[in-house]
């Protein structure tokens, strides 16, 4: 395995460690540290397992810190990949799950994921999984859940009349809400035992 090689650095351990009360990055906190140690003559395997790290890693860290100082012990920014659907995209998504689909144009009641998918597909030429466009959903802050979709010839006075008709039936009794001849302890009593307590 290679050796680390001490950093060639302006700082001793002193001023390093005064380093790490200005930093604001625990990582590169722990980085001074580890190195720090390294500089004190610590073992280079204590002080990776002291920072966290391995020995590589340590190694690793050392080559930016004596190529570029202690801004070369912060994370570079990552770009990470570009999202497939922009601003624009999901503002048109929200807008067009809040009107909720047209029954002659799109042929749905109501959007599911698997329809909003092959939306997606033919509008803005991205692919994706029903469970992403699910955790989508989420994002937008819609619900899961909705509402049962309504037959187009369904008649809302009617359903109004039939609720309130429900409301006036009688609630049947079942047998469990009968209460059960019970003891002062608690526990059920058998027929002829209430008789004997007497």
């Amino acid at each position: 395995m290679a050796s680390v090689a001490i950093a060639c650095i302006e700082l001793d351990a002193v001023q390093l460690r005064a380093e790490v009360g200005r930093s604001s990055d625990p990582r590169q906190t722990r980085r001074i540290l580890a190195i720090t140690m390294v500089v004190d003559g610590h073992s280079r395997l204590f002080a990776a397992q002291a920072g966290d790290m391995d020995r590589q890693m340590l190694r690793d860290w050392m080559h930016r810190y004596n190529a570029t100082g202690l801004a070369g012990l912060l994370d570079r920014p990552r770009t990470g990949r570009k999202p497939r659907l922009t601003g624009e995209h999901l503002r048109e998504i929200e807008a067009r799950v809040k009107a909720g689909p047209d029954r002659e144009k799109d042929g749905v009641a109501r959007w599911r994921c698997a329809d909003l998918r092959d939306r997606l597909k033919d509008r803005f030429e991205v692919t994706l999984h029903e469970r992403s466009v699910g955790k989508l959903l989420k994002k937008l802050d819609f619900s899961s859940i909705s509402g049962a979709p309504q037959h187009p010839q369904s008649d809302p006075q009617a359903q109004e009349t039939l609720k309130k008709t429900l409301l006036n039936w009688p609630v049947p009794r079942s047998r469990r809400s009968v209460p059960d001849a019970r003891s002062k302890s608690g526990s059920k009593m058998k027929p002829g035992s209430a008789r004997k307590a007497r």
